[in-house]
């Protein structure tokens, strides 16, 4: 219950004492009152640490009069989970909203709910982070959970709410020595084609082809679930990614650049015919079905195979028999990526093949992929000479034929 307030040595900053303390005694934790008139009415606001007070006073004295608000981290949430839209004209997906209410019940609103929205600061997401990493949790869940609380502290930036997003700038915490699944998601790790060619010798082959073609279209594993043979066009060696599979349903593609259409080689053609006459359900079946007991869709077809069972039936027990632990199904992505730029692909064809925002993202992504170095100066010899009819007497006197190369005939 408030008493009388106690002026301090900051004008406008008063200790607020409650009746029980009555300022009387000689060390006390009663909070300051921070008072300051905004447009022409007398405004108090309570801290609990005088260098708080401090810090509020110096902001209503820089101009910053704007109310903060009272209003609690759980009831935030509560009105804003079923109603964000995302941060982009290109929505949010009913699926990702799933994934925000996941990640925030299970680390974030057993430990805020009661706080005030404006209570979390940047250490306290720092302590977050670190606390789950601690108990196991994977890379890419402290970078969903981290996407997710940023994005509402950013709404809540937009409306006044909060005066700064506490997750801005916070970075995931390194995991310890030796985690490869933390080494493989912080940078884009491709396998060299010897590796690659030591994966697919360790695949079984009723399985062979769906990895050979994740590493020659670089499809995401969600894109190739969705191929239908609708999208496949063999006679001109190209297919059409236009939908996903993500938990068992299909769904239009995450961006508009993810619509896209690939060339497909002459050799991958052949093996997917062979594998259309022993599969085919009909041009809107899945090319790559359910192995084993199929399960059918409502339309009566085969059911896109389970990543999850796929992974650790599969590819697990092959990347354990050739030593390479830190392959994934992205994997065979960020490999198609490092072959199609060994072959002198651009940034810009390799963004539009693998589906990406920008080249910009392509470029950040998978810089570290391309060759490394400076490379040579030879072809500066042909680049950077001077031309004209004047000039054949004084290339010859400043580029002289190696005395080695000099006798070697022309041989056509």
């Amino acid at each position: 219950m408030a008493g009388k307030l106690e002026p301090t040595r900051l004008p406008g900053v008063f200790r607020a004492h409650t009746k029980e303390c009555g300022g009387k005694a000689a060390r006390c934790r009663c909070p300051y009152t921070v008072v300051t008139r905004h447009r022409g009415k007398l405004r108090k606001q309570t801290v609990p640490t005088f260098d708080k007070a401090r810090e509020l006073k110096g902001r209503r004295d820089s101009g910053d009069r704007r109310p903060v608000s009272s209003i609690r981290f759980g009831s935030y949430y509560d009105d804003w989970a079923p109603t964000y839209t995302g941060r982009t004209s290109q929505g949010f997906t009913e699926t990702s909203r799933d994934e925000y209410k996941r990640v925030f019940e299970k680390w974030m609103l057993p430990r805020w709910r009661a706080w005030k929205l404006i209570d979390p600061e940047p250490k306290d997401v720092r302590k977050l982070l670190l606390d789950m990493r601690e108990k196991g949790a994977s890379t890419s869940e402290i970078k969903k959970t981290r996407t997710a609380g940023s994005a509402m502290y950013s709404t809540a930036a937009e409306e006044g709410v909060v005066r700064s997003n506490p997750f801005q700038g916070v970075r995931i915490p390194a995991a310890p020595e030796g985690d490869e699944e933390f080494e493989a998601n912080e940078k884009a790790k491709a396998m060299s084609r010897e590796e690659l060619g030591w994966m697919l010798g360790a695949m079984p082959e009723d399985h062979l082809l769906f990895f050979e073609f994740m590493a020659h279209t670089g499809l995401r594993i969600s894109e190739a679930a969705g191929l239908r043979w609708e999208h496949v066009d063999l006679a001109a060696g190209r297919l059409r990614v236009r939908e996903q599979v993500y938990r068992g349903k299909r769904k239009k593609l995450k961006s508009k650049r993810g619509k896209r259409d690939l060339p497909l080689s002459p050799g991958m053609v052949s093996r997917l015919l062979a594998h259309r006459a022993a599969t085919y359900e009909g041009e809107r079946a899945s090319v790559f079905p359910s192995k084993g007991k199929l399960r059918r869709t409502k339309e009566g077809f085969a059911y896109p195979f389970d990543s999850k069972a796929l992974g650790a039936e599969v590819l697990a027990p092959a990347r354990e028999a050739v030593g390479l632990p830190w392959v994934t199904f992205h994997t065979f992505r960020h490999t198609c990526a490092s072959l199609l730029f060994a072959e002198g692909k651009n940034v810009k064809q390799v963004q539009e093949w693998l589906g990406h925002a920008d080249p910009s993202f392509t470029l950040r992504e998978y810089i570290h992929l391309m060759d490394e170095g400076i490379g040579s100066a030879s072809f500066l010899d042909q680049a950077v000479t001077p031309s004209g009819p004047s000039q054949g007497n004084a290339r010859a006197t400043r580029c002289p034929q190696p005395a080695a190369t000099a006798s070697v005939p022309n041989r056509g």
